[in-house]
């Protein structure tokens, strides 16, 4: 019988709960280590009570980088069975979340779906899904009804929600005055902009965010403190508005706390290299060391059809410089809904920056994998490479799709391989190419 409604709240008394020692034995850390971390806010471990399926992970600070993939359906691409697809290879390759951001129709009977089927992470975005659920147009949506969203999502088994709370009238007035090549890209930042302005109201989920929070407890639901102000191109970031958010963002996560609800503070977003480092330290400053997840961030904006590289760079740079959870992002960005081969592409991306950065920031045993599969490239044993390989059967492809004359090589170097020539010479053997010709 729980004596807790939340993790945060365990571990304020004191109470090492499953979930944090499931946690603990993946984090190779003690059970203890990682309760200390959850009451001080510094890691979240998103675990709605209803998630029966859940292998609770860690997001923040000491903890391996996570990874996030966004599906869903649209009004264009309203195939649940191509959705679940993606669901079921973002589990294959090892995505600790996913985000469900179905923004037509009622979405509610994939969801439930998708909660009962993955161990992984579930997210999502209430806003998105709020036109669809209640049958409303915008204008015509009243604060209590998006409270009717977030607690029916609770109520599924959503772990953690991105909750656009930060956007109130001081941040928006920040937004105008500093003029912005893209405004608002944030789907939900957009929709609760143009709510506030059309009706003259607060954004319903800052004037009402104790009683979101209230929720949110009743679950064990995360908040995920969503960026609705993010750059949405290099020219725009570390900008007024952005930052005006942040500060907003700092405060309602002292808020959550206080109520024992756990949070994450999402970030960019478009960003110059040069500048991630910095608005990293500045989350982790303002929002008092919560864990931070970032999309992207995407380094530059020339190169669409390959965005699943511009925001591996930055993710990488993000992560090894204090962000903890990685949304990815996939080929198709900016041009259209992923299909089931972008969905690969923008979770392997992902992954490659997720486990760089923990190679940078010494996270015991990241480099485990890595020295394993140096020793099996001294002795050449491609079986043993494949089985190392997060992708194993696109390296394997690659590998027979031209063989090698002997096994021993690959068909670049062949005899000239370095690695062979090396290792004869240690063993004592000369190095002849002419006579094996």
């Amino acid at each position: 019988m729980r004596t807790y409604k939340t993790q945060m709240e365990a571990a304020k008394k004191g109470i090492i709960t499953p979930e944090m020692k499931t946690v603990a034995e993946k984090e190779y850390t003690d059970p203890e280590q990682i309760r200390q971390l959850v009451a001080l806010g510094q890691v979240a471990i998103p675990a709605n009570i209803n998630h029966k399926s859940l292998c609770a992970e860690g997001i923040g600070k000491g903890l391996r980088t996570k990874i996030n993939v966004n599906l869903g359906i649209s009004g264009d691409a309203q195939d649940y069975e191509v959705e679940l697809d993606k669901v079921r290879m973002a589990l294959k390759y090892g995505a600790e979340a996913i985000m469900d951001l179905s923004n037509y129709g009622k979405t509610n009977t994939f969801r439930r779906q998708l909660i009962e089927m993955s161990p992984a992470m579930i997210g999502t975005v209430p806003m998105y899904d709020a036109i669809g659920y209640l049958e409303k147009d915008l204008l015509e949506i009243t604060a209590q009804d998006f409270l009717k969203v977030v607690r029916a999502h609770a109520e599924e088994g959503v772990d953690f929600m991105t909750i656009h709370a930060g956007i109130n009238r001081r941040a928006v007035e920040a937004f105008k005055r500093d003029k912005r090549k893209m405004n608002i890209v944030s789907r939900g930042g957009s929709l609760l902009f143009a709510w506030m302005e059309m009706t003259g109201n607060e954004n319903p989920f800052y004037e009402y965010y104790d009683e979101v929070l209230e929720i949110l407890r009743e679950y064990d639901v995360t908040i995920s403190l969503g960026d609705a102000l993010r750059p949405g191109c290099i020219d725009d970031s570390t900008d007024a508005g952005q930052i005006a958010e942040l500060i907003e963002l700092g405060d309602l996560t002292k808020r959550a706390w206080e109520k024992d609800v756990q949070v994450m503070v999402e970030g960019p977003g478009h960003m110059a290299m040069n500048e991630i480092a910095a608005n990293m330290r500045l989350q982790k400053r303002l929002c008092h060391e919560a864990p931070f997840y970032v999309l992207g961030p995407l380094v530059t904006d020339i190169f669409p059809g390959y965005d699943h590289i511009t925001s591996a760079i930055g993710g990488a740079i993000a992560a090894a410089s204090g962000a903890d959870f990685l949304c990815y992002v996939t080929p198709a960005e900016h041009l259209r809904l992923p299909d089931t081969a972008d969905v690969k592409e923008g979770i392997m991306a992902s992954r490659i920056a997720a486990h760089a950065a923990d190679i940078a920031k010494g996270v015991p045993h990241a480099r485990d994998l890595d020295n394993k599969m140096a020793d099996a490239r001294h002795k050449v044993d491609w079986d043993e490479m494949f089985s190392i390989a997060v992708d194993p059967d696109k390296a394997r492809t690659y590998f027979e799709s031209t063989p090698p004359a002997d096994r021993h090589t690959c068909s670049m170097c062949g005899k000239m391989c370095a690695v062979r020539t090396t290792n004869l010479i240690l063993e004592g053997k000369k190095v002849e190419f002419c006579s094996e010709l």
